[in-house]
């Protein structure tokens, strides 16, 4: 989990990414930050998130995108 979280706070520092569960619903994250996400997680954590799980229900808290992650790792 501190991987993503340092993930997350290098694309937006001022968000408390361990509290916020509105990420989409509130449009902190847009496409083009969800892509640099994907990207660091492959890149980082070795884990390859697929099209069809490029979600909001996936992106809109870091535990929700946490969870994902150890599902794909499970696969």
């Amino acid at each position: 989990m501190d991987t993503l979280l340092s993930i997350l706070r290098s694309i937006h520092p001022e968000v408390d990414f361990e509290l916020c569960d509105t990420l989409i619903d509130d449009s902190i994250l847009d496409s083009l930050d969800i892509i640099a996400i994907i990207s660091e997680i492959n890149a980082q954590m070795d884990v390859t998130i697929p099209p069809e799980e490029i979600v909001p229900e996936n992106f809109n808290s870091a535990e929700a995108l946490w969870d994902l992650i150890e599902r794909l790792e499970d696969e």
